[in-house]
Order: C-alpha cells, then sequence, then structure tokens
C-alpha cells in the first residue's frame, strides 16, 4: 500500500489545496446547519429548496415572522462568498446572517448554493444564479414555491452578495442591465459587500513586490480558465479598459450599496469600482459604506462586534427603502 503523502500542484491559502492526482482539499469548510421553523432568537422561518433538479442547484429560502397571512415582503436574492471555490448557502455562519437580515428588515431572503469551481468553473457560478434569479422572478404571476407566490413583492427584489458573493452580485446585475427578467420583473437595489475585484496593475496602497503572487490575482486563473482577458476580464475588473469591457452605466438596478473594509486588502479596489459607477453615466444612485478599522467580512464571522451591528443596520436600512 502506498502511504505516501499526495503532491501539492497548487495552493490557493487560507480557501484549498490541489494535488497533482485531482484530489481537493478545501481547508475552509465550514459546518452546515439544518434549516428552522420559527428560530427561537429571531422568529424567521427557513427550508432548503430545489431550484433545478438537472444541475443540483439549491437554495435556503427565510420567512420572517409575519404580521398577517397576507403580507407581502421585499425579496432578497444572496450569493455567499468563499473565493468561488468554497462556502455553502447552508453554512452556520451565512444561515447566522442571512436569518439576521430576514428578520431585521422583514424581507423574504433566497441564499443560493451554487455550485463551484474548480469541479465546475467560472462562468458556471454565474449561470447558476442567473438562472436562480430567474426562477425567484418567475414566481411573480405564479410558482411552485408557496413563500413566493404568498408573500413576494416583486417590485421590490433586491440582490446581495459578499466577497466572491459581491462579485457575483456585480455580474448579475450587468447582465440585468441587458436581458430581461420573466414577466418584466426588475431589481430594485443591489449590495456588494467586500466584493472581490482586482486587475494586473496595483492601485492605491496594493503592493507593487508581490501583487502578481497575490491570491487574488492567482485565484481567477483558477476558477475561471477560459478567460482570455485573464485578471483583467470586466468580470473580476470592471474598471479595466480591455477591449469591449462593457460600461458600467449598463447597470440593471436602480440602487446600489458598495460595502468597504478598511484594512481589507482589497478596499482599494472596490472604492475604485464605486468612483467608477458614480462616474459612470449610470442613472441610479450608488452609496459607499466603509468600516475603517475592520477587514474583510469581518461582518459575517464577528457579528456581535459593535462595527458588524453597524454595517448591518446600514444593509437593513438600504433592503427596507421603497
Amino acid at each position: 500500500m502506498d502511504s505516501r503523502e499526495p503532491e501539492i500542484a497548487c495552493e490557493f491559502l487560507p480557501f484549498l489545496r490541489v494535488y497533482k492526482d485531482g484530489s481537493i482539499d478545501r481547508l475552509v469548510d465550514p459546518p452546515s446547519v439544518p434549516p428552522s421553523l420559527d428560530d427561537p432568537d429571531t422568529g424567521v422561518s427557513s427550508k432548503d429548496i430545489i431550484i433545478s433538479p438537472d444541475t443540483g442547484v439549491s437554495a435556503r429560502i427565510y420567512l420572517p415572522k409575519l404580521t398577517n397571512t397576507h403580507q407581502k415582503l421585499p425579496i432578497l436574492v444572496y450569493f455567499h462568498g468563499g473565493g468561488f471555490c468554497v462556502g455553502s448557502a447552508f453554512s452556520a455562519a451565512d444561515h447566522r446572517y442571512i436569518n439576521t437580515l430576514s428578520s431585521q428588515a422583514t424581507l423574504l431572503a433566497i441564499s443560493i448554493e451554487y455550485r463551484l469551481a474548480p469541479t465546475h468553473p467560472l462562468p458556471t457560478a454565474y449561470e447558476d444564479c442567473w438562472a436562480a434569479l430567474q426562477w425567484v422572478s418567475s414566481h411573480s404571476t405564479g410558482g411552485d414555491e408557496p413563500w413566493l407566490t404568498q408573500h413576494g413583492n416583486f417590485d421590490r427584489i433586491f440582490i446581495g452578495g459578499d466577497s466572491a458573493g459581491g462579485n457575483i452580485a456585480h455580474n448579475t446585475v450587468m447582465r440585468a442591465g441587458t436581458e430581461s427578467l420573466p414577466n418584466g420583473v426588475r431589481i430594485l437595489g443591489a449590495f456588494l459587500s467586500q466584493p472581490y475585484f482586482w486587475g494586473s496593475q496595483p492601485i492605491g496602497s496594493e503592493s507593487v513586490e508581490d501583487h502578481h503572487q497575490k491570491v487574488s490575482y492567482r485565484i481567477w486563473k483558477f476558477v475561471c480558465p477560459s478567460s482570455e482577458a485573464g485578471i483583467d476580464d470586466s468580470r473580476v475588473n470592471p474598471c479595466s479598459r480591455t477591449p469591449g469591457c462593457p460600461s458600467l452605466s449598463k447597470l440593471g438596478c436602480r440602487r446600489l450599496l458598495v460595502c468597504v473594509a478598511g484594512k481589507d486588502e482589497l478596499r482599494d479596489r472596490d472604492v475604485r469600482y464605486y468612483e467608477a459607477v458614480r462616474e459612470s453615466g449610470w442613472e441610479g444612485e450608488v452609496e459607499l459604506y466603509e468600516e475603517k478599522e475592520e477587514d474583510h467580512v469581518f461582518h459575517i464571522f464577528n457579528p456581535e462586534s459593535e462595527n458588524a451591528k453597524n454595517m448591518i443596520s446600514r444593509l437593513v436600512a438600504f433592503l427596507q427603502m421603497k
């Protein structure tokens, strides 16, 4: 029996390690938790649903405590983070986070379990999330998910995501600017929390010496090997000057909230994105929210901190706008 350790082909710490035999070790593999009826802390009920039997894409849907049986609620379609290659809508951290948003903003939330790279390289996650948004939108005139048909207000659809999920949210609203959703449904607003964007040339305080060695740089080619433009692909560098890069003026929503953290490696890149949207001629409203003393996705992994509570309050206020 061969007891030798498999040889490492590449690493993307802290996300995963890939071996030469093709096996993958997902180093960040958060524990999953089951859905619950009438959460004891928030009163929110949740359940897991299948969106596409063909692809296996599923979701966890959250319904807050209702004041009456006919109450209509804003809808949030949410995309989790994890570098496109780890993470889950069913993780304990994401369950707690979306449970909190559903409760405090009194909204119906659908957290999408999309397929992960490298087994399913990009654009698979983009396609899965677009298909999920189409599925949600199709319920505006009836469907098989009663929480959506009975309680969803399809005039108030939001999308959102953190880290790689924020990148997915951006690419989803860009697509919504050029492609129609079922039944004429439109996205009211989107929030991008510390979204994953990068580029070939360092900006702001980004390190010049090791820029090309950063995981943020290297992982794009790993998760999206078919990208011809590489790290300046507009999907990861929306401020790219690469020929054919779509204009940010085409964003398919009316309001956009970009949340950054002062100690996050992605901070300057995300601020540049906000400024580019503001200068693009887009006719919507864009806002920037920053917690200067925090790092990447702090609000998910340290939710009891004062800064996390402040950010959650800002997200809630955004999601309650009409």
